[in-house]
């Protein structure tokens, strides 16, 4: 069971929100489409579920056409299951009739089986006779999540399904939520623009930019490969230094790396926080802490070099650093990519 798109193509006006997407969503696979917000991200889900009607391109489930334009299968008929950004719960009905909801055409007799299976599914088996408002936000998540799983779809969507909730909450029903998802077994479809969220849901991200893919794989590939600056900044903090490349490497003040074919001349090195070595002073490039802060799980270190570079890193666990101390600085490779100049 899969989920393909082929250049998908679609406007608003005058205005082109898709610029040919080309993706596949395998079975039991978690694709999150991140990028910034008004970029076609939840244009792109509507068009799987057959709430926008298709302009160009062509979209299939199993081989078999979803939509081309022109022909396309009715909503209701496509098995495709939506949990939107607000969870849209009927405030009338109680949360067994909300997952209820989508039931109609299951036989009376099995609704009462589907919702339990779908409720026990979320963690939520003790609530069938609660109503909307006496949920917590988690909750109403969990039972928006219920509603579409209750009709055995072949694909699920999730539009920003987690941006409501407070970051503490936030973590433990997009826990639960891959639970759920892992167990379901189907391709999984989830827009989201938090790209620390993209990473821990997804097994491939597509990373969106005005319309286009700018760079599809793993978390590990977009994070650790990016293909430009762009994607580089967006999956996480950078720092920015010049460089020179030359010889096949590109110099900057921490280091050199590899310069992947890049011509000789001036380059922006990129360098993630954490790939920031810190060194006794003495040894590497001479920096002086400017503050150093604890940031939950780790601290934060502003620093200068030659009283003008100004860089943040990541420390590991038992460093900390105070102001004005003298430190040296050295780079990971593995955590910095160079990119021509501007």
């Amino acid at each position: 069971m899969s989920l393909r798109l082929t250049d998908i193509r679609h406007a608003f006006g005058p205005r082109e929100i898709l610029r040919g997407v080309s993706l596949e969503v395998a079975r039991g696979e978690i694709l999150c489409l991140l990028g910034p917000s008004g970029d076609g991200k939840t244009t792109l889900l509507r068009l799987v579920a057959g709430l926008e009607p298709l302009q160009h391109g062509r979209i299939e489930l199993d081989g078999a056409p979803l939509a081309v334009p022109g022909r396309e299968v009715p909503p209701e008929d496509r098995h495709v299951g939506f949990v939107f950004q607000d969870y849209a719960l009927f405030p009338h009905l109680t949360v067994g009739g909300n997952v209820a909801f989508g039931l109609r055409r299951v036989p009376r007799a099995e609704r009462g089986t589907r919702v339990a299976e779908a409720l026990e599914r979320v963690g939520l088996a003790g609530h069938v006779e609660s109503w909307p408002h006496q949920l917590s936000g988690g909750q109403q998540q969990r039972v928006a999540l219920a509603r579409a799983l209750a009709p055995r779809p072949r694909v699920l969507l999730l539009d920003e399904a987690f941006a409501s909730l407070d970051t503490r909450l936030r973590e433990q029903v997009r826990d639960d939520t891959l639970r759920v998802l892992q167990q379901a077994d189907i391709p999984a479809l989830i827009v989201t623009h938090d790209a620390e969220e993209a990473m821990f849901m997804a097994d491939r991200i597509a990373l969106i930019r005005e319309g286009r893919v700018a760079q599809l794989g793993t978390p590990e590939e977009l994070y650790l490969r990016p293909a430009d600056p762009f994607v580089a900044g967006f999956l996480g903090e950078v720092n920015r230094l010049p460089a020179h490349v030359g010889n096949g490497a590109a110099v900057s003040a921490l280091g050199a790396v590899p310069a992947r074919g890049l011509p000789d001349g001036p380059a922006e090195l990129l360098l993630r926080p954490e790939g920031i070595r810190i060194l006794p002073a003495g040894e590497g490039t001479p920096a002086e802490v400017q503050s150093c802060r604890l940031l939950g799980a780790h601290h934060r270190a502003w620093l200068t070099v030659d009283g003008a570079l100004q860089l943040h890193a990541r420390l590991p666990p038992g460093l900390r650093l105070i102001r004005g101390q003298r430190v040296g600085l050295a780079l990971d490779p593995e955590r910095a990519f160079a990119f021509p100049a501007g």
